[in-house]
């Protein structure tokens, strides 16, 4: 179980399903047989399982043995069974005290007798159980699993004019679960298709690509990405608007450069001044809330200014409880915060990209939190930001005014992508 709590507000998804792959290559890169992957990975796997239900997940779907896996070596098949076995058995254990229901998804007849009695056997002594559901997908394939549904269909002898979707849903694998269909698929080992998984129930389902092999899962990476899930605005077909981000890219740009060349006006009335013009053309506030946020961040500029970190953090995080409450977004303001100053700090003096290195992490993790958007979807806001920001650096330092220019030319890009992303 994880001791790393979600932070609170994070949106959780009810059904999770992970695609496990890379033992083989785990297992290589350190001089290690396949089998001692495949342990490894049985071993993270179980740890997710905990973590997730931990964190209030209900479904977990874990895809263990494809139809095509059966053209692995047979010893290689043999280790992979096995450790099916072990965990079935503790998963056995695990059911009967957490109310977990098991459920196999796929074939059962080409399975040798002993697993194919022990997986009936724990079918059958949960199936009353409702605190969660795992999936267990062996001898699994999507497209196995929809001709065995239209063959029960066909079998049972049901006129084409009673078949709809929740009929033929009543028919597939997942049938008569609470959420059959999962909100998120992990993938590991950074491998970006979903090979067949539940292709009926994914068709609205988010995908993270994880680029670490599945020994090397853990709770944390778990939690980054359940984290990025929840700040998806997932729409299901329809549209959704951002109603305040209607500013135009160049004047708020222009804005924040102003920012940029008074910041170091400590208390300056022209420092406000634009301030409050920028935070009503970002986040269209009216002119007393902006002026009473533009105060806020004055003083955080003043403490960064300083290096006064910790003093800077209490205004900065004022303004972005002000900020939530009259744009009723969902970020949590003092992650926000401390992102925040983490990139400025991070930044700060720095004269390249190269230097900068890692900085656009921060940047990511700080844009995917505020606009409720993936880590995927930041990348290129987080890129623009800090081009931005080494160019300021350069500025300030009597580098030449082209550094001012090539600043604001990427904060009118920076904001150009923003509005594009979200409203």
């Amino acid at each position: 179980m994880s001791s790393n709590p979600l932070p609170k507000g994070t949106v959780v998804p009810n059904h999770i399903a992970l695609i496990m792959d890379g033992n083989g290559r785990w297992a290589r890169s350190k001089g290690l047989p396949a089998t001692k992957g495949h342990e490894a990975g049985a071993k993270a796997v179980l740890e997710t399982i905990d973590a997730a239900r931990d964190w209030g997940i209900h479904t977990i779907t874990v895809w263990g043995f494809s139809t095509e896996n059966w053209k692995r070596s047979p010893k290689e098949v043999h280790k992979i069974l096995s450790l099916v076995k072990q965990l079935l058995a503790r998963e056995l254990e695990n059911a009967h005290k957490d109310k977990v229901r098991f459920v196999h998804l796929g074939r059962k007849d080409r399975f040798p007798s002993d697993l194919r009695n022990l997986i009936e056997k724990v079918e059958r002594e949960t199936k009353d159980y409702t605190g969660h559901i795992l999936n267990l997908a062996l001898d699994y394939g999507g497209r196995d699993e929809i001709i065995r549904a239209v063959k029960k269909i066909v079998d049972e002898g049901i006129p084409s004019k009673k078949i709809d979707e929740e009929l033929f849903s009543s028919y597939l694998d997942t049938a008569g679960q609470p959420y059959p269909e999962p909100d998120l698929l992990i993938r590991t080992s950074g491998e970006q298709r979903t090979s067949g998984l539940l292709p009926w129930q994914m068709v609205y389902s988010e995908f993270y690509f994880e680029e670490v092999h599945l020994p090397d899962i853990n709770s944390d990476k778990l939690r980054s990405a359940i984290l990025d899930f929840s700040r998806r605005r997932r729409r299901f077909g329809a549209k959704d608007r951002v109603h305040h981000f209607k500013f135009e890219p160049q004047v708020t740009a222009k804005l924040e450069l102003a920012w940029w060349r008074l910041k170091k006006i400590p208390e300056g009335t022209a420092f406000i001044d634009y301030s409050i013009q920028h935070l009503k053309e970002q986040y269209g506030m009216s002119k007393e809330l902006a002026k009473e946020a533009a105060m806020l961040m004055a003083q955080a500029v003043k403490h960064g200014e300083a290096n006064k970190w910790k003093e800077a953090k209490k205004p900065m995080l004022k303004f972005y409880q002000l900020l939530k409450e009259e744009l009723k977004l969902a970020f949590e303001p003092s992650l926000v915060s401390s992102l925040e100053l983490k990139l400025w700090q991070d930044t700060k003096n720095k004269n390249s990209i190269t230097e900068a290195a890692g900085v656009e992490d921060t940047a990511k993790e700080l844009y995917a939190e505020v606009y409720r958007i993936s880590l995927f979807q930041a990348a290129k806001l987080a890129h623009l930001r800090v081009l931005a920001n080494i160019e300021q650096n350069m500025a300030e330092r009597g580098m030449g005014e082209k550094h001012w220019d090539n600043a604001e030319a990427y904060l009118e890009k920076f904001y150009r992508a923003l509005k594009e992303r979200v409203a």
